[in-house]
């Protein structure tokens, strides 16, 4: 009974908040979120940093991606303190793969990828679990089952992943296709319920010049795909099927990352096969390879309740609410827009 209140209650949270960013946030108002004077141009005026809507809602994806590992790991019977250290580990190294990988494939220093970063997760977390246990788990006396820590990784990160398209929408980045060059059957499916973005600002204004232009909305295609999935692999992990789970997370998000690239139209660097497309059909492989070479330790039926007790610590609030801060510092203050800002008196109100 638990199990279902909890993911009824998670499911009706997520559409609400899916609706609200496929409705409002095409609009060029939900782009910047405040502007901050950083040095004097002339006198009374600034220049100014922006701080985009955007790297709000990567933080809340990544919040929520943390949450949900936490509770999963908790269920598991697996330490609080062992999935905070192996959740810094990973972000230690996937956040700046995230900057990494996308100026290696497209050439760019000033932009994100969350399938480089994900890519690179999905490589280094099997070893970094060990790398754990044998290091902050022999002095603190906890272990990580590696396949249920596998697949509760990936199931965060399909939530995370799904609800972090909000932030693509917000930036008009990651766009789809104009639906006027697209095929019948998807003029079909996505007559209107395209995306149309506005504002000048907004990538899919400045780097594809579709401003105004009803595109085929991919990001909103990829955020029900991924968390409907993280939804199906939960359940599968709650009922003692971590292989299972992890698969199906892993498979579904990877799968459909390299087809989802055939109705983008942003630059996703030269060639008919885009580097992305390969990672994903990579990621389907080496996580099928790994879940049959993998030793499988059973941590019995998972107990969701211990799992959600982990939240109501003190310290991990504390952590949880770093984490948000952390991410929103990195992926929030754009380099890629400006402002200039004048500052003046009411004289009437002297």
């Amino acid at each position: 009974m638990l199990v279902t209140i909890v993911m009824f209650s998670a499911a009706t949270l997520m559409s609400l908040y899916l609706w609200w960013g496929f409705s409002s946030l095409p609009a060029e108002r939900w782009q910047v979120f405040a502007t901050v004077p950083s040095e004097m141009s002339k006198p009374g005026g600034w220049r100014g940093v922006n701080f985009t809507w955007y790297g709000i809602l990567t933080a809340n994806a990544y919040l929520v991606a943390v949450m949900v590992l936490l509770v999963l790991m908790g269920a598991a019977g697996i330490s609080p303190l062992g999935t905070a250290l192996l959740v810094v580990a990973l972000l230690a190294f996937c956040v700046p793969a995230s900057r990494l990988v996308a100026r290696i494939v497209e050439k760019k220093a000033h932009t994100f990828t969350v399938g480089g970063a994900v890519f690179v997760g999905i490589l280094i977390t099997p070893p970094l679990i060990a790398l754990v246990n044998r290091t902050a788990g022999a002095v603190f006396s906890f272990h990580i089952p590696t396949m249920a820590a596998y697949a509760a990784i990936s199931i965060a990160y399909a939530f995370g992943e799904g609800l972090g398209r909000l932030a693509c929408i917000s930036f008009g980045c990651c766009y789809g296709k104009p639906l006027s060059a697209s095929s019948g059957v998807l003029k079909r499916i996505f007559a209107g319920r395209c995306f149309v973005f506005f504002g000048a600002t907004k990538k899919i204004a400045y780097a594809g010049g579709m401003e105004g232009t009803e595109v085929v909305p991919i990001q909103a295609v990829t955020a029900v795909l991924y968390t409907a999935f993280g939804f199906i692999a939960t359940w599968l992990f709650l009922t003692a099927h971590q292989k299972a789970a992890f698969l199906t997370a892993t498979i579904a998000t990877q799968g459909w990352r390299a087809v989802s690239e055939t109705l983008r139209a942003d630059y996703r660097g030269d060639g008919k096969v885009s580097a992305y497309q390969i990672m994903g059909m990579i990621g389907v492989i080496y996580s099928i390879g790994a879940a049959w070479l993998m030793s499988y330790e059973s941590p019995g039926l998972p107990n969701l309740l211990n799992g959600l007790s982990n939240l109501w610590n003190p310290a991990l609030i504390l952590f949880l609410q770093g984490i948000w801060l952390v991410i929103f510092l990195y992926t929030g203050r754009s380099t890629v827009t400006g402002a200039t800002l004048e500052f003046h008196v009411h004289a009437d109100r002297i």
